[in-house]
């Protein structure tokens, strides 16, 4: 399969703006994973609720609440741009996140499970035993937890390359800039004579779509193997 120029930019940047989101949103979702599964607090369903709450709405209503907050004139994007220069609006850190929002809640769910089925008993030997918080977290929890978070990682990966609706609301759809994958296909259907194009497009985000949710089944049966689970 031979590709465009635009189209290996496309890949590219798909690529890139996966890896980002995951980076970006994998630390939030250990922490929003580990507060759920071990914690009982006041709203605590509500939060939940909020988590997951990019799992239900419309992509389109999740990016144009970050153009609100987020954009030049938004409450928080105009605070950041006048206070660091920074703008996320119609940039590939603008796209990252959008994709890290969406993508969130399946990497909470998929290291919540995991948290839920460590055995309890074995933090509390070790915390009688004199290990602290952290010490904890680090030698008992994280390591038992593992397979839950490359599964979620890398399915948040493969979900983030076909992300569209909160991309193209929020960041737009720029070539070299936010046009991703799923962007580049709706430019390519929009385009006369645009069908080879679209074809060849549709048959890579197949692909690597396939390619992540075996990744993802095979690293976490390795690690469960390896930790003897």
């Amino acid at each position: 399969m031979i590709l465009t120029d635009a189209e290996w930019q496309a890949l590219s940047l798909s690529l890139e703006v996966a890896a980002l989101s995951v980076l970006l949103g994998l630390p939030f979702a250990i922490a929003t994973a580990w507060l759920l599964a071990r914690r009982r607090f006041f709203g605590r369903s509500a939060f939940d609720a909020l988590v997951h709450l990019p799992l239900v709405l419309p992509p389109v209503v999740v990016g144009y609440l970050l153009l609100v907050l987020l954009g030049s004139g938004g409450t928080i994007g105009g605070w950041l741009r006048q206070q660091f220069d920074v703008q996320l609006i119609f940039t590939t850190g603008g796209a990252a996140l959008a994709t890290a929002v969406m993508s969130f809640p399946l990497v909470v769910r998929a290291i919540r499970l995991s948290l839920e089925s460590v055995d309890p008993g074995l933090e509390e030997a070790a915390r009688t035993l004199g290990a602290g918080p952290w010490d904890r977290f680090a030698t008992i929890t994280l390591p038992l937890v593992l397979p839950g978070i490359l599964a979620g990682a890398v399915v948040a990966f493969s979900a983030s390359l076909g992300e569209f609706g909160a991309v193209i609301t929020f960041v737009s759809n720029i070539p070299g800039e936010t046009r991703t994958l799923p962007l580049a296909l709706y430019t390519a259907l929009q385009t006369p004579g645009g069908d080879a194009a679209a074809a060849r497009l549709a048959a890579i985000s197949i692909t690597l779509g396939f390619l992540g949710l075996i990744t993802a089944e095979v690293l976490s049966r390795a690690v469960r193997t390896r930790l003897g689970r």
